[in-house]
């Protein structure tokens, strides 16, 4: 569990995410709470008491309209960061940050930021089962190395474990291995799919676009925030009793190594 008090880090996300609503509805992009945050506001009708992060899903249209025009339509105070603005960026989704604050998840990664929600795009997925499967699995496959090549090698020792992270970092770059994942997310025709996934959930996430298209508003704390409309089916296939509370041992939270509500990141990075 977290060391720290996560209530106040909970009601910044959520000052986040009241702009994101703003703005998305001022340029009439869609999107969905999902994961941890749906069911958030289904069961709590707010954030999960021990939850630590926000998650929302952008269809891939409307989400590369947004990298084109995010920097113009967010307030000075907030920052969307992906790979296709910052070449330095670690993962294949992207985030809108407070940069007026400072969190660091891990002490071995090497990516400094502010306090986030995380914006998914969503993307076709292969109606045919065989080749949905190798699509996963060669997503999988990239995004593991991703993770090796921005993480401290050395994290585990010098031994075995850094074999791999080490020969990653001969091999290629961040920048190439997120062009392979840009490549493979873009595969198929969005406009043309029947399925589609965030990836954040694997082969379980892909579901009829249909379903993630279909949204409506959910009260979340004091906020109205759009979301899966048929929340049943989607948390079902997640987490399967979802109305069921987890004890304490599954109550996870991620513990950050650095969180400053009242610090940039830039100046952590001076």
């Amino acid at each position: 569990m977290a060391t720290y008090d996560i209530r106040p880090l909970q009601l910044r996300m959520l000052q986040t995410m009241k702009v994101l609503d703003k703005v998305f509805r001022e340029h009439n992009i869609a999107y969905g709470i999902f994961n941890g945050s749906l069911l958030g506001a289904v069961r709590h009708h707010g954030f999960i008491p021990w939850d630590d992060d926000m998650d929302i899903y952008i269809p891939r249209p409307d989400y590369e309209r947004f990298i084109t025009h995010c920097r113009e339509w967010l307030p000075e105070q907030y920052e969307f960061v992906c790979s296709e603005n910052d070449p330095n960026y670690p993962l294949p989704f992207g985030k809108v940050q407070d940069a007026s604050t400072t969190l660091i998840e891990r002490l071995h990664l090497s990516y400094l930021g502010g306090i986030y929600v995380d914006v998914f795009p969503l993307d076709a997925v292969p109606s045919n089962r065989v080749l949905r499967a190798i699509h996963f699995v060669r997503y999988r496959l990239l995004y593991q190395a991703l993770y090796w090549i921005h993480r401290d090698p050395y994290r585990h020792g010098r031994g075995p474990r850094s074999w791999m992270p080490l020969l990653i970092r001969k091999v290629t770059t961040m920048q190439a291995i997120q062009r392979s994942i840009r490549r493979l997310l873009l595969r198929y025709n969005y406009n043309k799919a029947v399925l589609a996934a965030d990836y954040s959930e694997g082969p379980k996430g892909a579901m009829p676009k249909e379903m993630y298209e279909t949204c409506e508003p959910y009260t979340f704390e004091d906020s109205l925030l759009m979301g899966i409309k048929d929340y049943d089916f989607y948390l079902t296939r997640i987490y399967g009793d979802y109305m069921k509370i987890p004890d304490g041992e599954h109550q996870k939270q991620h513990n950050f190594h650095v969180l400053d509500l009242e610090h940039s990141y830039k100046e952590y990075k001076q």
